[in-house]
């Protein structure tokens, strides 16, 4: 029996997780796998109500699940980063998730590339430190000081900025920082992970040649890091790395980044695919709560019409049954999605006519049949 929170979130996310939670029921129905599920009211409506976000309670039922199948988060009636950074941030960060996987493939002829090589990547992204730190503030005026306090599972940082400028502009800045135990076990962890996988080359991207501080200090660990382990590594800039994913995809098996360029390059991949709507991720810590999403937004525009793309959210149901230890459920959630598409049950944004529902149906009719 396993434990799972849920989190339908904003916008098209609770349509998607219902599909997704179809998946589940499906499952139980024809196979050995039992889930104890327990919602979450977290998300813009409960902050609208009572202005909280991600509350010590919520932390304290999250903790005690074996996973947590979130759907999206984000309301055009809040400002943009509240919700983003006191919710899903917040969970990563508190639940000490440091490695975000989202697998992107190529979808028979749903690609939006010309070049039509079937392509299947690994993208690792490390989930906690970088630009997405929330060490950020503003100058005005062109001077002052701005405390920062920055709190990880791994340390508690503080820093203190002092500014004068020549003139009385105002300044805004935002600090990316990596810890060399945070580079290391994210490295270790991709490295694990390419083994298990039979991956031999590791691509790492960064954009050393600019940052020199921040992604040399991230050569040298990966460079250690793949020597231990005899895994042959492929440093690439982030701009060479975004032109390369539209021209030759099919070249890249396991794609190891920093947070930020890996938030950018992972849309970038599952718009490849065909949509956003196909792509899944999980958030994951090795040794506590692993969360699994899909990769899109909350699409306020679309949400109540039945037009959502479920598949994001039901590849994110395979991620979590995979990390559970169910492997086998994966692989045949993912060969109803693949039937599904290839019978032409496609939402909108592929082209297709079919709805939310009918998408979640397909699916979950082909792993009764099986």
């Amino acid at each position: 029996m396993f434990k799972v929170a849920v989190i339908p979130g904003d916008g098209i996310g609770p349509e998607v997780v219902s599909e997704g939670l179809k998946i589940l029921d499906a499952l139980e129905e024809t196979t050995s796998l039992r889930t104890r599920r327990t919602q979450l009211d977290v998300g813009s409506s409960r902050f609208l109500r009572s202005g909280e976000l991600l509350t010590e309670e919520d932390l304290s039922i999250l903790i005690k699940q074996d996973a947590i199948f979130f759907g999206s988060i984000g309301d055009p009636r809040v400002p943009t980063g509240i919700l983003e950074k006191g919710i899903l941030l917040a969970i990563r960060t508190r639940l000490d998730q440091f490695v975000n996987l989202r697998p992107i493939r190529s979808w028979g002829d749903y690609s939006r590339l010309k070049n039509d090589k079937p392509f299947n990547i690994t993208f690792l992204r490390e989930n906690t430190e970088d630009f997405y730190m929330g060490a950020g503030g503003i100058f005005e005026g062109g001077k002052g000081r701005v405390p920062l306090k920055i709190k990880r599972a791994l340390y508690d940082l503080e820093m203190d900025l002092n500014a004068l400028s020549s003139n009385q502009d105002d300044y805004a800045f935002e600090i990316g920082v990596l810890s060399r135990k945070g580079i290391e076990r994210f490295a270790d962890y991709v490295m694990s992970h390419a083994k298990r996988t039979g991956q031999e080359r590791v691509t790492v991207v960064d954009k050393a040649n600019v940052c020199t501080n921040l992604y040399g200090l991230w050569r040298d660990v990966f460079r250690d890091r793949a020597k231990r382990n005899s895994i042959d590594l492929e440093f690439v800039f982030v701009d060479s790395m975004a032109m390369a994913l539209i021209r030759n995809p099919e070249h890249f098996g396991m794609i190891a980044t920093p947070n930020m360029f890996g938030d950018i390059l992972t849309d970038l991949g599952a718009e490849i695919q065909g949509s956003l709507g196909l792509s899944a991720s999980g958030n994951i810590n090795p040794f506590g709560v692993p969360m699994f999403e899909p990769v899109h937004g909350s699409a306020p525009d679309i949400a109540g019409r039945n037009r959502a793309n479920p598949i994001g959210a039901i590849l994110a149901v395979k991620l979590m049954l995979e990390h559970l230890g169910m492997p086998n459920l994966g692989n045949m959630i993912e060969d109803g999605v693949e039937h599904t598409i290839e019978k032409g049950i496609v939402t909108p944004d592929l082209g297709g006519t079919s709805t939310t529902f009918e998408v979640g149906d397909s699916v979950a009719e082909f792993l009764r049949s099986v």
